[in-house]
């Protein structure tokens, strides 16, 4: 996919949500070897990539999701990680979506020119339960970063974080069920409960998708399709578009640009997927028309 950049590969289980970790899943049917061993990819530079033309694959004013399979702040990637703060640092007008389960180790993870936080860059933490949400959010709250959210996913119990909303420091909660070996249950409540604690601070709030096993009105649902997951997801209706979370994009001259110089085009599966308030829309990959 275009919008995920993975510069290391591989990660060690940390917490609940890591139980079922749908990395090592994958790399075990694909043969991908120890999924716990932390390595480097040659996808390094890939927001740098220029097409024939020399433009960027990545325009303006899109999102990169970052190290999806793996951790931005994990410990065994400290030696790369410089590299990849490099790398943002040349491209300001792309927004950066970090995700860690690790927050404790994100301070003296920070360039030495960060400041308050770099405009382009969103830092979100994954709390998937009530513990692991009471001890994630207070330390993202003390962290220099411009923007900030959280990742309920994969959601494996109810959470409330209400009190934390009203602080104002939260941008956008995005929530979504487990996938793969051993899935446990995402509540259609939990969900909604969720939602209605964003929408009552007015921040935005995604159900991306509902997992394998999903659960509503006292009736079990297992889905292995993630593309109707996602479908199923958008029409529940829960996903709400809050306060705008503002970026501060640059040229690389350090000109201001309009952030919403990029359009994203939802075309065919795209109109009811639960993931599109987050997402850059259609590449154009052709993919939908061979699959039918």
């Amino acid at each position: 996919m275009r919008d995920i950049w993975n510069p290391w590969h591989g990660c060690i289980k940390c917490s609940e949500g890591c139980e079922n970790c749908y990395m090592y899943y994958l790399d075990r049917i694909h043969g991908n070897g120890d999924s716990s061993k932390v390595r480097k990819t040659d996808s390094m530079y890939y927001p740098l990539s220029r097409n024939r033309k020399g433009q960027f694959h990545i325009k303006s004013g899109e999102t990169l999701r970052v190290c999806l399979t793996s951790d931005f702040f994990i410990e065994q990637a400290d030696e790369w990680r410089e590299e990849a703060w490099n790398v943002i640092y040349e491209r300001p007008d792309v927004k950066f979506f970090l995700l860690t389960k690790r927050p404790q180790r994100v301070e003296k993870c920070l360039p030495a020119d960060w400041g308050d936080g770099w405009g382009n860059v969103f830092f979100n933490i994954t709390c998937e339960n009530q513990k692991r949400a009471d001890e994630r959010i207070p330390i993202m709250r003390d962290l220099p970063f411009a923007h900030k959210g959280i990742m309920a996913a994969p959601l494996i119990g109810e959470i409330s974080i209400a009190r934390y909303l009203e602080e104002g420091f939260i941008e956008q909660v995005i929530c979504g069920g487990e996938n793969y070996d051993g899935a446990r249950e995402c509540r259609y409540e939990w969900v909604k409960r969720l939602h209605d604690e964003c929408v009552d601070s007015n921040v935005t709030f995604a159900f991306i998708e509902t997992g394998n096993h999903y659960v509503k009105n006292g009736r079990s649902y297992r889905m292995r399709d993630k593309l109707l997951q996602a479908r199923i997801a958008g029409e529940e209706g829960l996903s709400f578009i809050g306060k705008k979370t503002v970026f501060d994009l640059r040229d690389r001259l350090g000109l201001p640009i309009d952030e919403d110089c990029y359009r994203a085009e939802f075309i065919g599966r795209c109109a009811n997927c639960g993931s599109r308030p987050i997402c850059n829309g259609c590449s154009q990959c052709g993919r939908c028309e061979k699959n039918g």
